[in-house]
């Protein structure tokens, strides 16, 4: 087992710095938040009183912060400082793919291996360690985050080069946001034209119209596998976070000129949910907007 510095002890970090613990790894966690570093010492891991002691010896560092400026800072006044020569550097963080590729070439040009591995599957996944983690990396760099990585997920998947795993998760997203509004407007329109909702599932889950969003995550309460409808949409993947990766979305689709015209009214819908009533709710919460 090896020393792992894990940075970034959020809703998502936490889960998945425990799982490395539980599979052995001396995992040193840091986090400004001291309720994050005191549960994280509750899940084996060893809190550290700063990034950089997190750091100290490492083998692999994994960072999951909140937007690619964080992330940024971090790589410039930590770890291509202080990471331990031969370190992988693995951000988990959701980002826009130009800083993803330039913390990579920095790494790079001070010796260190790095990959972007945002992940796919939301707080309950982070914490059951069934992830899927999507990698942009050298083959040589993925070789060596793969395992790390396998400790945490269900699935670890070669995307391409430096930047790929954020290109590969944003568009993912993008399909997500879309789908699930789509999902909400029609469950909206069956319930509206008299139909019951569990029977409405039952067509059109194993019909044309099926999709992850309505039978893995469906936004109506009672209908289908536990979801964060059934908890009046508390928890789960909050609307804001798909809000930001939508942004993400359409800040590359702009970058490389393509058209995208159901990401761009799914962002728009999503920041208008969110600037109403979902800032607080999971992001199928959006469904209250369209009854």
């Amino acid at each position: 087992m090896a020393r792992v510095a894990f940075i970034g002890l959020g809703n998502m970090g936490g889960g998945m710095a425990a799982n490395l613990a539980k599979k052995g790894h001396d995992v040193r966690a840091f986090d400004l938040s001291q309720d994050a570093l005191d549960k994280a010492r509750a899940a084996g891991c060893l809190p550290a009183a700063s990034a950089v002691e997190a750091v100290d010896g490492a083998e692999a560092v994994i960072t999951m912060l909140p937007a690619g400026r964080h992330v940024e800072a971090t790589y410039a006044d930590v770890l291509l400082d202080h990471a331990a020569p031969g370190a992988i550097l693995i951000d988990c963080s959701t980002i826009d793919v130009d800083t993803a590729r330039r913390v990579a070439e920095a790494a790079t040009a001070r010796g260190l291996m790095a990959v972007d591995a945002p992940v796919s599957g939301g707080i309950a996944a982070a914490n059951a360690g069934t992830l899927t983690f999507m990698v942009g990396g050298t083959e040589q760099a993925f070789g060596r985050a793969e395992p790390f990585l396998a400790d945490m997920g269900k699935a670890v998947i070669h995307a391409g080069a430096s930047g790929a795993g954020q290109g590969a998760k944003i568009c993912n997203n993008m399909i997500l946001g879309a789908t699930m509004i789509a999902t909400c407007e029609a469950f909206a329109l069956a319930e509206k034209l008299g139909l019951d909702a569990q029977r409405f599932y039952d067509i059109a889950s194993v019909s044309s119209g099926q999709s992850w969003s309505m039978t893995s995550y469906c936004p109506v309460p009672g209908v289908g596998p536990e979801s964060p409808a059934d908890r009046d949409y508390q928890g789960g993947f909050a609307a804001p976070l798909m809000l930001k990766d939508l942004k993400l979305a359409l800040e590359a689709a702009a970058s490389v000129g393509a058209n995208v015209p159901m990401g761009t009214r799914a962002e728009e819908l999503y920041q208008a949910f969110v600037d109403g009533d979902g800032a607080g709710l999971d992001f199928s919460g959006i469904i209250k907007t369209l009854r």
